[in-house]
C-alpha cells in the first residue's frame, strides 16, 4: 500500500482543484486517528479526511460515513474554534515529500482576517496533524503530543516552535535531469530498485521496481529513457489510479505493469484511496475493541471441539453395548458349563447362522451367574452412555456452529455491532453481565442495508441480534432470505416477493461476502421465502431451519458489494 510521494502529489493537485477557496463548515473527530471536514465549494459539498493511523495514513476526499462521539475530543474543538468558517487559500505539498500544508484564512466578528496553517505529515506511525499560528513558528497543538523524552529531534507540544521532520538528503525526481539520475547509481552493486528509493524523494520501492521492470535490467540509457518517461508523467499529470488485486491489495497512480491478477482502475485519485482504504480502519479498530471476545469465543471453540473428540470416542466405546448383551445370554444359556474359578468358557454362538464358538472371559471371583450379570449391567450402562452421548454430540455440535458464526460476525463486524455482540455473549452466560444504574431501552437493532441495481432494498444481519430482527421481525413473510448452505453467515433479506434474477445474485452474492467463506469460490447460497424459515424452541440466537429452499452458486466481488452499498 505506497501512499509514496508520488500518490501525495497526485492527491494535492486534484484537492487544488476541488476545494481551494472552499469554506470549511464542520469538523468532527470521529476516533483518535481521524479527522473529518465538511468543505463548501462550488455547491458542493466535500468531505476531507486526513489519517494519521499508525497502517493507513492518508488524506482524501471520501464519502464513507463516520460516527462521531458524543463529546468530541479537545483537538476537535480547538480545530473548531480556529477553523471553522475558514476558507482554503491553499494546499502545497513540501517537495516530493508526504507533507502537506493548508493555509486557511478566517474573518472574525469585526471582519479582521487571520491566517493559520494545518499540516498533516505522513510518516507511518509517527504521522501527525499540528495546527500552526499565524507566522508558522508555534505550533498551537497537534492531534498526536511527542515529548522531548521520546523525540530528541523535535517536540510536539502546544506552544513549543514548529521544526519541520528531518531531511532525508534525497534529490527530487522532478528537478534532475536524466545524466543526474544515471550517474547518482551504482549499476555494478545490484539491488538498483532500492538504490533508486535511496535516492529520490517520494519514490516507493513499489515505483521503483515497476521503473526497473520497464527498462528490463538493461543498459544505463535504457533507465535513463524510463526515468524521464516516469518524470513526464509525474509532471504533465498522466495519472491511471488503479487497485490491483492480487494476492494482496495494492494501488498506485501510475501504471504498474509487473503485477498479476485483477485491476480497477478510477478516474480520480480520490475515488481510488476513498474505495481501497474504505472500511480498512475500521476493520483494524473493531478487531483491537473485540480482541478480547475473539480470544474468549475461540477458547470457547477449541473447548468444544476437544469436548466432541471425547464424545465422539466415548460413542465408538458405547457402540460395542450389544456385544455385551449378547455374550451376557449366551453365558445365561450355558451356566452349567461353569464352575466359579473359570478364567474363561468357550461356547456356542447360536445367533451366529454358522454355529461358531465364541470365548467369553470371566471373572474369576465371581460366580457363573454373577458373571452374567456383570455382562448385562455393562451392556446397560453402555446403552445408556449411548444415548446421552448422542444428545451431548448434538448439542456441542450446535455450540460448535454458534461459536463459529460469532467467529464470523467479528470479522465481518462494523464497529456499532461489537457493543451488541458483547451483549448478546452477557445473555448467553459467556461473559459476566455488567450492573446497570439505569435501565436502559432496547435499541432497536440496525442491519446494514444495500440496494440492488433494480433499486430492490437489501438488508443483512451483522450479528445474531440483527439476524433474528430481519428475518422474524422486519421481513414480510413473502420477501426472499438467503443464507449459505452449511457455511457461518449472514442472514439476507431481499424485500421483494418475485426479484429479479439480477437482484437474486446480488443478495447472494452478499450473502456469500458476508460469511465464512468470503475468500472462497463458487460459494453455495440457499433461498427461500421468509415463511419458510422458523427458530426451534430453545435454540441459539441466530439459529433457523428452513425448507423449500433453492441453491445457486457465486463468487463474492468486493467491487460488487461496494456498488450496491446504500450512500
Amino acid at each position: 500500500m505506497p501512499f509514496d510521494g508520488i500518490v501525495t502529489k497526485a492527491i494535492t493537485e486534484e484537492l487544488q482543484d476541488k476545494i481551494v477557496n472552499g469554506r470549511i463548515s464542520k469538523i468532527y473527530q470521529p476516533t483518535e486517528t481521524e479527522l473529518v471536514f465538511t468543505v463548501r465549494n462550488q455547491r458542493t459539498n466535500y468531505s476531507l479526511l486526513l489519517s494519521i493511523h499508525p497502517t493507513y495514513a492518508r488524506f482524501h476526499l471520501t464519502k464513507d460515513k463516520y460516527e462521531n462521539p458524543q463529546e468530541p475530543p479537545m483537538f476537535c474543538m480547538l480545530l473548531r474554534k480556529y477553523l471553522s468558517g475558514a476558507f482554503i487559500e491553499s494546499i502545497e505539498q513540501d517537495g516530493m515529500e508526504r507533507i502537506v500544508t493548508f493555509t486557511m484564512r478566517t474573518v472574525d466578528e469585526i471582519g479582521d482576517q487571520s491566517t493559520h496553517t494545518l499540516v498533516i505529515e505522513l510518516m507511518g506511525r509517527h504521522s501527525n496533524v499540528l495546527l500552526l499560528s499565524e507566522n508558522k513558528s508555534n505550533i498551537i497543538d497537534s492531534l498526536k503530543h511527542v515529548s522531548a523524552m521520546q523525540n530528541r529531534y523535535r517536540t510536539i507540544l502546544p506552544g513549543h516552535e514548529y521544526i519541520p521532520p528531518p531531511s532525508q538528503d534525497k534529490m527530487d525526481p522532478l528537478s534532475i535531469d536524466g545524466d543526474d539520475f544515471i550517474n547518482n547509481l551504482d549499476f555494478n552493486a545490484g539491488k538498483l530498485d532500492r538504490q533508486i528509493v535511496n535516492l529520490l524523494t517520494g519514490v516507493s520501492p513499489f515505483a521503483a521496481k515497476e521503473m526497473i521492470t520497464q527498462a528490463a535490467l538493461g543498459s544505463p540509457d535504457l533507465y535513463k529513457n524510463q526515468f524521464l518517461e516516469f518524470q513526464k508523467k509525474i509532471r504533465e499529470q498522466a495519472y491511471a489510479p488503479t487497485i490491483y488485486r492480487n494476492d494482496r491489495e495494492d494501488f498506485h497512480v501510475i501504471p504498474i505493469t509487473y503485477l498479476d491478477g485483477e485491476q480497477e482502475c478510477f478516474s480520480s485519485t480520490n475515488e481510488m484511496l476513498d474505495q481501497f482504504y474504505s472500511g480498512k480502519a475500521e476493520r483494524d479498530r473493531v478487531k483491537q475493541r473485540a480482541r478480547d471476545l475473539y480470544r474468549l469465543i475461540k477458547n470457547e471453540l477449541n473447548k468444544n471441539e476437544r469436548k466432541l473428540k471425547i464424545h465422539e470416542r466415548s460413542l465408538k466405546k458405547a457402540d460395542t453395548a450389544n456385544t455385551f448383551q449378547k455374550r451376557g445370554e449366551l453365558l445365561t444359556a450355558h451356566l452349567h458349563l461353569v464352575t466359579q474359578g473359570d478364567p474363561s468358557v468357550t461356547v456356542v454362538d447360536y445367533y451366529d447362522p454358522d454355529q461358531q464358538e465364541i470365548t467369553i472371559d470371566l471373572q474369576t471371583d465371581k460366580t457363573p451367574s454373577e458373571n452374567a450379570q456383570a455382562l448385562f449391567t455393562r451392556y446397560r450402562k453402555l446403552s445408556t452412555s449411548k444415548r446421552k452421548v448422542t444428545s451431548e454430540i448434538l448439542k456441542t455440535k450446535r455450540e460448535i456452529t454458534y461459536l463459529d458464526q460469532l467467529l464470523q460476525q467479528i470479522e465481518t463486524a462494523r464497529e456499532t455491532d461489537i457493543e451488541e455482540i458483547r451483549e448478546e455473549l452477557r445473555d448467553e452466560g459467556y461473559l459476566k453481565k455488567q450492573r446497570q444504574k439505569k435501565r436502559r431501552k432496547n435499541k432497536q437493532p440496525t442491519p446494514e442495508e444495500f440496494v440492488s441495481t433494480d433499486g430492490t432494498p437489501i438488508f443483512v444481519g451483522k450479528n445474531n441480534n440483527q439476524n433474528e430482527y430481519v428475518t422474524h421481525r422486519m421481513a414480510h413473510r413473502n420477501d426472499v432470505w438467503l443464507h449459505t448452505k452449511d457455511i457461518p453467515g449472514s442472514h439476507v433479506i431481499v424485500r421483494s416477493q418475485e426479484p429479479s434474477e439480477d437482484t437474486l445474485y446480488e443478495a447472494a452474492q452478499l450473502a456469500a461476502y458476508f460469511s465464512k467463506a468470503q475468500q472462497s469460490s463458487s460459494v453455495p447460497v440457499d433461498y427461500t421465502q421468509v415463511k419458510h424459515v422458523k427458530k426451534p424452541r430453545g435454540a441459539k440466537p441466530g439459529y433457523v431451519v428452513y425448507d423449500q429452499q433453492k441453491t445457486l452458486s457465486v463468487t463474492p466481488s468486493p467491487s460488487i458489494i461496494t456498488q450496491l452499498k446504500k450512500e
